[in-house]
């Protein structure tokens, strides 16, 4: 669309190699960057009205440096790579995509959980390894096999991701609590109980963290709060690494203060060498794709992409920064 404006993705990659970029060329004249380097990015999005981002940050500097930028897209729930005070003081109203990925973090909490009761992917790597053919018995296992109905699982935040991973815990049999900074109703199931942070991580087998990460809560899971888990019991971090103090949680897990956990996030990313987690027992770590199903990044990219529309009709929205609303 040669009459539309110029939109730049900066770091289009992050998207993966399967959705659908007709949804924005559609709209405008596209240039997509697979990777935008801090050195880059002022460079690139000159001449731009619309930037897209989802990692890649966009400083006050840069904004202040882009006289014919209209529009900030990130395509990310999270928005926090963006000055978004500066973009509000030159009218530039910042869009982000919420609501594409409960279904699939949620899906994502419910298999590492399965992995660290069920170890299914532990046991088929002992049989790869010819662990079971050296057996004279005609089963095996190396680690307790533990069942989640009648378990407990704690799910700190209780938003789109958290009240589905606590329905699917109740599918599976499981007992319920959640932790909420204000009150919320309960759902029509049970057993089911709002609790404080501290009973929580005491009581729960599983602790799920789905909060937001704000300058109150960093580190909120600290020594003192692993010291209140069971011995058994496992934690899973889908949402900010920086809710996690990693030194602390490796030491636990060094010590058998806990048993496991399963990391999405970490607080650096990609994952440097020398983080204590890599070497931590019983620690499963992921590269951050608990949001990255094929079928959410394809809603992602549509609600990116009806931003976009809303925008250029006059009318922005999933605004975050309070401009043009």
């Amino acid at each position: 669309m040669s009459n539309g404006p110029r939109i730049v993705v900066l770091d289009a990659f992050t998207m993966g190699q399967d959705v659908f970029w007709e949804l924005l060329s559609d709209q405008g004249e596209l240039t997509l960057f697979d990777r935008t380097a801090p050195q880059e990015v002022l460079a690139r999005a000159q001449g731009a009205q619309v930037l897209f981002t989802n990692k890649t940050v966009l400083t006050a500097e840069v904004i202040q440096a882009l006289p014919q930028l209209k529009c900030i897209c990130v395509l990310a729930t999270g928005y926090n790579v963006v000055d978004v005070q500066a973009a509000a003081a030159r009218g530039i109203p910042v869009c982000n995509v919420p609501g594409y990925s409960p279904l699939a973090v949620a899906q994502h909490v419910m298999a590492v959980t399965l992995e660290l009761f069920g170890k299914a992917c532990r046991h088929a790597r002992a049989v790869a390894e010819g662990r079971w053919a050296a057996q004279p018995d005609f089963c095996f296992w190396d680690a307790p096999i533990i069942e989640l109905a009648g378990k407990t699982m704690g799910v700190v935040g209780f938003g789109a991701i958290g009240s589905r991973v606590a329905e699917l815990a109740h599918a599976f049999g499981m007992n319920v609590l959640a932790h909420v900074p204000r009150p919320k109703e309960l759902p029509p199931y049970g057993p089911f109980a709002f609790a404080t942070l501290e009973d929580l991580f005491e009581d729960a087998d599983v602790v799920s963290l789905h909060c937001p990460l704000t300058p109150e809560n960093e580190g909120l899971v600290s020594a003192r709060l692993l010291g209140r888990m069971k011995p058994t019991a496992f934690l899973v971090n889908t949402a900010r690494g920086q809710l996690v103090d990693e030194a602390a949680l490796a030491a636990a897990l060094e010590a058998g203060m806990l048993g496991g956990a399963a990391l999405d996030v970490l607080r650096e990313e990609p994952v440097r060498p020398g983080n204590p987690l890599l070497n931590a027992p019983n620690c499963l770590i992921t590269p951050h794709v608990a949001w990255a199903s094929v079928e959410a990044r394809r809603r992602l990219l549509g609600i990116a992409a009806a931003n976009l529309r809303a925008f250029l009709a006059g009318a922005p929205q999933n605004v975050v920064n309070g401009v043009g609303e």
